[in-house]
Order: structure tokens, then C-alpha cells, then sequence
């Protein structure tokens, strides 16, 4: 927690801030106009919508953006030198910022999911179910660890721009792979599909209530990618924090 303080006190003043708290209430509130004036809209809609948007693009280029400005930042504050002199441990210091950027990735994500639901909760409908918005932020959270610790390693590797062209051809893998039947067999093996799969799973509570398909066929599906993205992203995540804290211990900044 220390870490996390310290490592947060230090993106005073930096864009930083901006892209975890200004962004995510622009998107909103540019979803709800949006809704606000287009006819039969249904929660179901606004959930699909909203959650193919920001795991598929947003989460992808936001992992790629912050990761490399974070880095960034360091560069630039003396090309590493005070950084890596602090006297803290190199492996602290990389857990640290990647706490900082699950930090701002997560409260990203549910800024941006609270906004969300106060407009349509107030503008479009009397009630909405907050536990199926809530549900789906933390599982697309969770499966956005590992990019943010892929791309922290790649930050530091190969630089800002190396992490922002990485993101891109993230979303065409997120959007390929994530949101059509082109990444059924082949999804759990493509970290940009991950938030997408992971996401979408409470939705699947609209398809119930519509009866098009049996309760015991979604809930045998719905359990099945739940565990394997789980599993997948819990692998990949300490293998791509392992391999980074590794790289990082030895890096010489040259």
C-alpha cells in the first residue's frame, strides 16, 4: 500500500490523473446522449454496447497509453537515473507501477460504469440492474491484469511508442477475437480477448430472462468460459509479472 501511495503522490500534475478520472466520465456521459435520444433502447443494448466499446477499444489503448506515459514520465524525469537510485528494490519498484496502473485502470473502469448507470438509471429507465454493470467492471478488470503487465514490461523495454502500436493491434484482436465466433476456439489464448469474454459474462443474464435459450445451456457455457478465462488470466498474469520483474532486475538502461 505504501508502494501504491508513493507511486499515486507522484502523478500530481501529469496527464495521469486526467486519463483515470476525465476520461472515463467523458465516455460515459457521451453513451448516455447517445441513448438518450435513440428509440427502444433496452438495458440490454446499453450493456452490450457500452462493454464491446471499452473492452474492446477502450481497455486496449488505455493499456497501452498509460503503461508507456507512466514509463514515460520517468524517462524523462532524469532517463531512469533517480528512479533506479532510490534505494528501493528494482522489484518494488516494478511491482509498484504496475500497482499504480491497476490502480487507474480499475478505478477507470467503474467511474466510468457508475456514470454510466446513474444516466440510465435517472434518463432511460426507472430502475437498472447495477449488480450486472458492477459484475461485468470487475471481470473486465480482472482480465485486463495481464495486458497491464505485458505492456509495463514492453514500456520499459522498448518505449512509449512500442506500448501505444501494441495497443492498437490489440483492438483488432479484442474486436476479432473477443466479440465474434472467430475467437470461439482460440480466445483463451489472446490477451486482448480476455476483458472482452471475461466482461460480457453477465449479460448473459438478459439472454436468460429472454428465453431464447435454456437456462442450464447458458449457465453451462457462462461457467465454462468464466473458469477458463480465470484460469488464463491468473497464468499469464504471474508469468508476465515473473518474466518483467526478471527483465527489469538485470536491465541496465542502455
Amino acid at each position: 500500500m505504501h508502494i501504491l501511495v508513493s507511486e499515486w503522490l507522484r502523478t500530481k500534475r501529469t496527464a495521469i490523473r486526467w486519463l483515470t478520472f476525465f476520461m472515463p466520465f467523458f465516455v460515459a456521459v457521451c453513451a448516455i446522449i447517445y441513448i438518450t435520444f435513440r428509440k427502444g433502447t433496452t438495458q440490454e443494448f446499453i450493456f452490450e454496447g457500452f462493454f464491446t466499446i471499452w473492452t474492446a477499444v477502450i481497455i486496449p489503448v488505455g493499456a497501452g497509453v498509460l503503461s508507456g506515459y507512466i514509463v514515460y514520465e520517468e524517462e524523462m524525469a532524469g532517463n531512469f537515473n533517480g528512479f533506479l537510485s532510490s534505494g528501493i528494490s528494482r522489484t518494488k519498484l516494478y511491482l509498484g507501477k504496475f500497482l499504480l496502473l491497476f490502480f487507474c485502470s480499475a478505478i477507470c473502469t467503474f467511474i466510468a460504469v457508475c456514470v454510466l448507470y446513474i444516466g440510465i438509471n435517472y434518463v432511460v429507465f426507472d430502475s437498472a440492474n447495477i449488480m450486472i454493470f458492477l459484475s461485468a467492471a470487475v471481470l473486465a478488470v480482472t482480465g485486463t491484469l495481464p495486458l497491464l503487465a505485458l505492456h509495463l514490461w514492453v514500456s520499459f523495454a522498448r518505449g512509449m511508442g512500442a506500448s501505444i502500436g501494441i495497443s492498437f493491434a490489440g483492438i483488432l484482436m479484442a474486436v476479432l477475437f473477443g466479440t465474434t465466433n472467430l475467437g470461439d476456439n482460440i480466445w483463451m489464448f489472446i490477451p486482448w480477448a480476455w476483458p472482452v469474454k471475461l466482461g460480457m459474462l453477465p449479460g448473459t443474464h438478459f439472454i436468460m430472462n429472454s428465453g431464447v435459450i435454456s437456462s442450464s445451456e447458458i449457465i453451462n457455457n457462462t461457467t465454462r468460459t468464466a473458469l477458463v478465462g480465470l484460469v488464463v488470466v491468473v497464468a499469464a498474469l504471474l508469468l508476465f509479472l515473473l518474466l518483467g520483474i526478471l527483465w527489469f532486475r538485470k536491465w541496465e538502461n542502455s
